[in-house]
């Protein structure tokens, strides 16, 4: 069971890896890594200030305490002029006590100062590790960029970024799509030509056919009309028109388009007026 979970979070690990190391951007790693080093260059400089200030109040301390030591020196050489001893010794007191106290500031400044000098020297030493930690990361961050940069760039090329595969894939629909349509328009072409589909709209007529087709409808549209006027009440009954023989002559037309060889027609006897003749 140990042996599971063991092999359970090895694989939890392995994967956490690579999906890091996926996300993961060498320059912000970079910027991340320069960043704590400024940081710690700050906390450097920061303790320099603080050695040095503490440095400064010691020494400023000493001589507020050698000032007073001159002071009981002067109160004692005073006493003893006035003839009191009992006085002097007590200023000489005092000043031996300022006295060790000097000795130990002068102790505990040299200490600070030490320190501090020590602190310098780290900060001199940090800062030249920053530069130069500042200037190899600017370059790998320039070689990494540009490496980024041809990488896409023949990945566009040979086309295998996401981007450029799915152009080609749409690319590829369209024309399979436009072949398809290609190949259906003609296979409906080669039908309608062969007669097996008719072309309900009448496009497919060639000129000649179209023109034939507009010449019958005419004679049609005239034929009817022709029909229609023998129709109409009072119109004169047309008379059939016999063709002469072969070989013969028509007939010669007198005046008034009257048959020369034809009798003429007996006159039309006069009606009776109406009402009856008068007896």
């Amino acid at each position: 069971m140990a042996g599971i979970f063991q092999r359970i979070a090895m694989l939890f690990r392995a994967k956490a890896d690579k999906a890091l190391d996926r996300v993961e951007d060498p320059r912000e790693t970079l910027d991340y890594s320069y960043q704590r080093q400024l940081d710690l260059l700050q906390k450097v400089r920061r303790g320099v200030a603080d050695v040095a200030t503490s440095r400064k109040r010691v020494e400023l301390q000493g001589q507020k305490i050698a000032g007073e030591m001159d002071k009981f020196t002067v109160a004692a050489k005073r006493a003893l002029e006035q003839g009191r001893e009992d006085l002097a010794r007590e200023a000489l007191t005092r000043k031996s006590g300022l006295q060790q106290q000097l000795v130990d500031l002068e102790a505990q400044h040299a200490q600070l100062q030490a320190e501090e000098e020590k602190l310098v020297r780290a900060s001199s030493r940090l800062q030249a590790k920053v530069d130069a930690f500042r200037t190899r990361k600017e370059t790998i961050k320039a070689t990494y960029s540009a490496a980024e940069a041809q990488t896409r760039i023949n990945e566009a090329f040979t086309g295998i970024s996401e981007e450029m595969g799915d152009v080609g894939l749409a690319i590829q629909r369209a024309e399979d799509k436009t072949a398809q349509l290609q190949a259906r328009a003609s296979a409906v072409d080669e039908l309608l030509a062969s007669g097996v589909l008719e072309d309900p709209t009448g496009l497919g007529k060639d000129d000649i056919t179209r023109e034939i087709d507009a010449l019958a409808s005419s004679s049609n549209v005239e034929l009817e009309l022709s029909q229609l006027k023998a129709q109409l009440p009072g119109a004169p009954q047309a008379q059939p028109q016999i063709a002469p023989a072969q070989g013969m002559q028509p007939p010669a037309q007198g005046p008034a388009g009257q048959n020369l060889g034809q009798a003429p027609a007996a006159p039309t006897p006069p009606s009776a007026p109406q009402g009856g003749a008068p007896a």
